[in-house]
């Protein structure tokens, strides 16, 4: 595709079928634009966003930035996510433009753009926000698009495995991981200033207010300023246990225990359903295999041992379960997003999963409510619980695209025939900012 055109890909075509069109872009052209057909001038305006950086933020500027919420802050808050969506939309229409017509027209991502191009198309003409009032309507636009997009994840993942036999797979992994990161991006921004808002409008936000509590202020919108390593590993740990203790087969399961050992009292701001997830998925990994591992035995399985270690600038966990390790078929697609086997079991099983929030195996984690009450719910607050045998093929992948978002990492090593280990690096200052493609990075590809 040549780099001076705009491709519009219309999404709905009187033959049934969708096509690319492309124009050049000239100065003459942007003159004209006002009296050419709407599709054109809504790719004119998508290529003027798409020229616009991306602004990344990080864990420290949202903390710093909601301490103390005042109304111009607010009102800056929704006028930076107000230019900051239709510019990161317009980006990840590109990329989804740039893809070759075969996969462009497969129906799942087909509506992916669709969603995208209507969400583009919403935000980009809300006029500046001034007011309260304008607030308010602004952000009962965010939790309609929000709530619109859940079908995304699934026909997203639906439609790559679909295409996994047309593209190499490191490909569309990228692709994959790119659209799926700023996802997670434009959620973050768009929850955190809905979290600010709610705090805004909450009695106990006033400082004569004396409904304000201690655990109220270690949140900041969405972000939670104690983030408790240990906590997060025993309350996910418990959510997994009891999941697969409920879902067992056999009244004689046995449950393999959980030891946490190590720097206990580390902590350091995150945003905890992020934390969870990761962690969860882990957990939930590890306890499932020490179990199918050790179901004919009558000997109490051997434990999972949670080592947590506290750097100056880092927080390490390593999950080592003896769980049989990784079979040596699955090992070279452990984080891939397109290939693999089990394909069509997945996309069986993704067909049971109609929508989903931010995550691709999601968990449930009630206990957050108890530590988080007062605040609305996120992304992955009320998600039912997926089985056990409802693979998705999705959870690792996710779970590293989460880590790496605010420059973190996850690594896993197996020794087959014995046990996993599993490394999660949390950044603990939250000075990193998200990790998410800029202007910069599309311009070198």
């Amino acid at each position: 595709m040549h780099p001076n055109h705009v491709y519009i890909l219309e999404p709905k075509h009187r033959h049934g079928g969708r096509f690319l069109r492309s124009m050049s872009m000239t100065p003459h052209l942007e003159k004209l634009s006002h009296d050419l057909p709407s599709e054109l001038t809504l790719a004119i305006c998508k290529f003027r966003w798409v020229e616009r950086p991306i602004r990344p933020i990080s864990l420290r500027q949202l903390t710093f930035f909601g301490r103390t919420l005042t109304e111009p802050r607010l009102i800056s808050s929704a006028n930076y996510v107000r230019t900051e969506l239709p510019t990161r939309l317009a980006h990840r229409l590109r990329d989804i433009q740039q893809l070759p017509y075969v996969a462009v027209s497969n129906p799942h991502l087909s509506l992916v753009y669709e969603l995208y191009y209507k969400a583009f198309e919403r935000f980009r003409v809300i006029p500046e926000i001034c007011s309260l009032d304008d607030n308010d309507r602004f952000c009962d636009v965010l939790r309609e698009m929000l709530k619109e997009h859940l079908v995304v994840i699934p026909n997203l993942a639906t439609g790559v495995l679909e295409c996994r036999e047309l593209f190499p797979a490191d490909e569309m992994d990228r692709f994959m991981n790119t659209l799926l990161r700023a996802r997670i991006s434009r959620r973050v921004i768009a929850e955190q200033h809905l979290a600010l808002t709610d705090t805004f409008n909450s009695p106990w936000h006033f400082p004569d207010s004396h409904e304000r509590t201690d655990m109220n202020a270690d949140f900041v919108g969405e972000v939670f300023l104690k983030c408790n390593a240990k906590e997060v590993i025993e309350r996910c740990g418990k959510v997994a246990q009891d999941l697969l203790r409920q879902t067992s087969q056999s009244a004689r399961v046995q449950i393999p225990a959980i030891k946490v050992q190590g720097h206990l009292n580390a902590t350091f701001p995150y945003i905890l359903s992020h934390l969870e997830y990761i962690v969860g998925e882990l957990l939930r990994n590890s306890v499932q295999a020490v179990i199918e591992k050790h179901h004919d035995s009558s000997e109490t399985p051997p434990p999972i041992e949670v080592l947590i270690c506290e750097t100056p600038q880092h927080v390490i966990m390593r999950i080592s379960d003896r769980g049989g390790g990784i079979p040596r078929e699955i090992l070279p697609y452990l984080w891939s997003f397109s290939k693999g086997p089990r394909t069509q079991k997945r996309l069986e099983n993704l067909g049971q999963v109609p929508a989903m929030a931010a995550t691709m195996q999601e968990l449930k984690v009630g206990e957050r409510k108890q530590v988080q009450e007062g605040f609305h719910e996120g992304s992955l607050d009320s998600l039912t619980s997926r089985p056990p045998n409802l693979r998705l093929g999705m959870g690792l992948p996710m779970s590293r695209v989460y880590a790496e978002y605010w420059a973190g990492s996850l690594e896993l090593h197996s020794l087959e025939g014995y046990g996993v280990d599993a490394f999660l690096q949390i950044s603990k200052l939250g000075n990193k900012n998200e990790q998410v493609t800029t202007r910069a990075a599309i311009d070198a590809v």
